[in-house]
């Protein structure tokens, strides 16, 4: 288990973050206009004070460095303390190995997000997408996992709830050392994220305005 406290991880995310966000720059392709099951709702959201209007991919990139903060949390607890759900983890990832994942390997602004973006011309489609790859990847390399018995299924519901506690709690105490940065965080988008919105809308505006 990690010697380090849940604030100082905090602490190392949100600087990180801090040193992405000058670099950010709207972008220019057309994304895709699903929802995003990993900021949507998310608590994390409201313990940093990220504005409402405040684009995706700059709410993304920190819910990402705080996931990853309770998901690696998880995993530690889970190989110490639930030898059950770890191995049949271990497992399943083994399993899975050797197939293609277009999402490996991001970086956290990216990480979760659909690595397609949308076709803007339907007489004009893509030759092939990234989860296509993915999907065929996977179809072709393993047969079907053997089954697990009564007593490991009972045992890996139990080691679930287990894990479930343990992430909540610790997504509680992310949320809790998020709270000491909300003005870092709101400063941070003000000076380099508005700006750049609002002369994107205002270039909007200029395009849309009727010829004299």
């Amino acid at each position: 288990m990690s010697s380090r406290t849940v604030e100082q991880d905090v602490a190392d995310a949100i600087a990180a973050w801090m040193r992405w966000i000058p670099r950010w720059e709207p972008p220019v392709h057309r994304g895709r206009a699903r929802i995003c099951r990993r900021c949507t709702g998310s608590p994390l959201i409201h313990a940093a004070g990220i504005p409402e209007a405040t684009p995706h991919q700059v709410t993304h990139a920190l819910v990402s460095r705080m996931q990853k903060i309770i998901d690696r949390r998880v995993d530690e607890f889970t190989e110490a303390a639930l030898p059950a759900l770890y191995a049949e983890l271990q497992g399943a990832e083994a399993w899975a190995a050797g197939g293609y994942d277009p999402r490996a390997g991001l970086a956290p602004e990216f990480e979760g997000l659909d690595p397609d973006p949308e076709p803007g011309d339907a007489a004009q489609p893509f030759l092939f997408t990234m989860g296509e790859l993915a999907e065929q990847a996977r179809g072709s390399a393993h047969l079907p996992r053997p089954p697990l018995t009564r007593e490991e299924r009972e045992q890996l519901h139990k080691d679930l709830a287990v894990a479930d506690r343990v992430a909540g709690d610790t997504g509680r105490a992310v949320c809790a050392a998020l709270v000491a940065y909300r003005s870092e965080v709101s400063a941070a988008i003000a000076r380099f994220v508005e700006p750049q919105v609002e002369a994107l809308l205002e270039q909007l505006a200029k395009h849309l305005e009727p010829p004299e």
